[in-house]
């Protein structure tokens, strides 16, 4: 979120439906409900003839403190002056990264060339390993021709393919257990059996590392893989490749889906509550470091759930508190999160519908298969695998 915007999350418990009856102070432990101006209930029905409207949610410890509550809301659909909302939109939860595929075809290579793939692969912990990424390559002759057979003739792509896959896919020195190999990082495969064949490279899923046992850590961190393809004639070059010599690549690499994020993963929503956990936290608002020792802080996430992630971004309602002054003006976010495809997300999008307008989701659809066809001499067959 942009700095200077004061942000309050809002998870719905999983299971707990929206708040129907009541008010503010009617809200159990955990209970989420929007609220008109006179704190009466609003439903998708009713929350447009308000001038403005909260977002509020009970609390486990009511001591000195309320419900938790959001400032005030005023939607274009809403009865009043004007919307105070810059900015909504939604993030749909998809728990399925997405990994890069990189398809390498269009070869021009001779009988018995020397031919290199390298491949330089980057990600947050990649990156903490590598200067300028995980970098490898393989060096392969091309097959040589038939017996009498000319060696300028274009060469068998599909032995070529095969070849280099044996080398792609071959393990590291066991001496050094640290040792990597490409299969850390990438699985192969070759599609055709003909001049039009060619190499499949699909990143694998990044390894979860464990993380600390810590309330007042970061564990969560947004990752993933992605990777840069070349194929040229000769042998390895340590030369950068931005500045190669484009006479020299001999197949062209096209990235046919490109690597993304999980989205609304429980872990990832958990650290929303910690990192906005002191805006709405009527005392003891630090985390601490020992796990329990602040026991006001409360989470209504649901271990391997994703959620549907709201946001809504607004200035302050009431234009006469902006008085002249040598600050900078401070907006407010709430985000709101409940369980991807459930009844709470459905409930909660009808009414910020019906008082925002449409919403505008920011992340593409969720992949979650492909299917192929793979020809591997000679039979071929149709795969449906699940991405990662």
């Amino acid at each position: 979120m942009a700095d200077f915007s004061l942000t309050s999350v809002f998870v719905v418990p999983s299971g707990v439906a929206i708040a129907s009856t009541g008010s503010t102070q009617d809200l159990t432990a955990g209970k989420v409900g929007f609220f008109k101006n006179d704190y009466v209930i609003a439903a998708s029905g009713t929350i447009a003839a308000a001038p403005y409207f909260y977002v509020a949610q009970g609390r486990s410890n009511t001591y000195l403190q309320g419900s938790k509550r959001s400032d005030k809301i005023s939607g274009k659909n809403n009865a009043g002056t004007g919307s105070n909302v810059t900015e909504w939109y939604k993030s749909a939860g998809c728990a399925t990264p997405v990994n890069q595929v990189t398809d390498v075809d269009g070869w021009n290579v001779k009988c018995g060339d020397i031919v290199t793939l390298t491949l330089r692969a980057h990600s947050s912990y990649i990156d903490t390993l590598y200067f300028n990424g995980f970098t490898r390559s393989v060096t392969v002759q091309a097959p040589c021709c038939d017996c009498g057979g000319d060696p300028c003739d274009t060469v068998d792509v599909p032995a070529l393919i095969d070849a280099f896959i044996l080398k792609l896919t071959q393990k590291a020195p066991g001496i050094n257990p640290d040792n990597i190999s490409f299969n850390n990082f990438y699985q192969f495969q070759r599609i055709g059996d003909d001049a039009a064949a060619i190499l499949r490279i699909s990143g694998k899923p990044l390894t979860k590392y464990g993380q600390p046992c810590d309330v007042a850590a970061f564990p969560f961190e947004y990752d993933r893989m992605w990777f840069r393809t070349f194929v040229y004639s000769g042998p390895a070059t340590t030369a950068d490749f931005i500045v190669a010599d484009n006479c020299n690549f001999v197949a062209e690499a096209v990235i046919t889906q490109r690597s993304n994020y999980a989205t609304g993963t429980s872990a990832e929503v958990a650290q929303l509550e910690k990192n906005f956990y002191s805006y709405q936290a009527g005392y003891l608002k630090h985390l601490y470091r020992m796990a329990g020792y602040n026991e006001n802080f409360e989470s209504w996430v649901t271990d391997g759930q994703v959620y549907d992630l709201y946001y809504i971004k607004f200035n302050d309602y009431d234009k006469s508190a902006y008085q002249w002054g040598d600050y900078i003006m401070e907006d407010s976010t709430v985000i709101i999160a409940a369980v991807a495809s459930s009844q709470g997300s459905t409930d909660v999008s009808a009414i910020l519908v019906a008082a925002l307008g449409a919403v505008t989701t920011i992340n593409g659809s969720c992949i979650t298969t492909t299917s192929t066809t793979t020809t591997v001499w000679p039979s071929t067959s149709t795969t449906t695998t699940l991405i990662p």
